[in-house]
């Protein structure tokens, strides 16, 4: 994997190289914890969440074998670690409403870097706007938003986000079709009126 210098740093990791490790985690933590973030739309989850990755990153090494660029290796640990974290919840739905809301109040949304993203200095509109995106993401089904979010976010190949998500690459070019398809219907009201709600007939 010469042409990845990421898998690079990996093998540097899996023969104890302790800064190499640290290279990495300076270089991804903001990707995941944005990645995690749109997922489970906890901000504090999200970076105890992504602190986890790093730390069966780091506990995997030895068995680190370059067959993929590490980013598909990474982002997929941080998807399982998603979806346990969402079967959770599933289970247990009132201490996930506790998590969320503290003592009944809701908390203003964190916010996270997005380095793909217009800075938010142009304007309240355009902030508003990029906090229905968000929103609109977070409520497709969760392989649609996680290809959606490494196709955009993390600019993954078609091939990588296949690999993350354990399906064909016609699969995942169907999630996206859909996926933007979804949201192209979600914001048109929304473009065209400022109203935020169910697309127009």
């Amino acid at each position: 994997m010469a042409a990845d210098p990421d898998a690079e740093l990996m093998l540097r990791v899996k023969r104890g190289d302790a800064a190499a490790f640290a290279e990495l985690v300076e270089k991804y933590k903001q990707p995941v914890v944005n990645v995690i973030y749109r997922s489970l739309r906890d901000g504090t989850e999200a970076e105890d969440l992504a602190q986890t990755v790093f730390l069966q990153v780091y506990k995997s090494a030895h068995r680190y074998q370059p067959a993929a660029k590490f980013t598909t290796w990474l982002f997929t640990i941080a998807r399982n670690l998603c979806l346990n974290e969402l079967r959770r919840r599933a289970r247990h739905p009132a201490d996930s409403l506790e998590a969320t809301y503290g003592d009944g109040e809701e908390q203003p949304a964190r916010q996270f870097e997005d380095r793909q993203t217009p800075s938010p200095t142009a304007g309240l509109l355009q902030r508003e706007l990029e906090d229905k995106v968000r929103e609109a993401v977070a409520d497709l089904p969760e392989t649609q938003r996680t290809a959606i979010i490494l196709c955009r976010q993390e600019e993954l190949s078609y091939e990588e986000i296949a690999a993350v998500l354990g399906c064909s690459v016609s699969a995942t070019k169907s999630l996206i079709h859909r996926g933007r398809e979804t949201l192209k219907e979600k914001l048109k009201p929304y473009l065209r009126t400022g109203a935020w709600g169910e697309a127009e007939k």
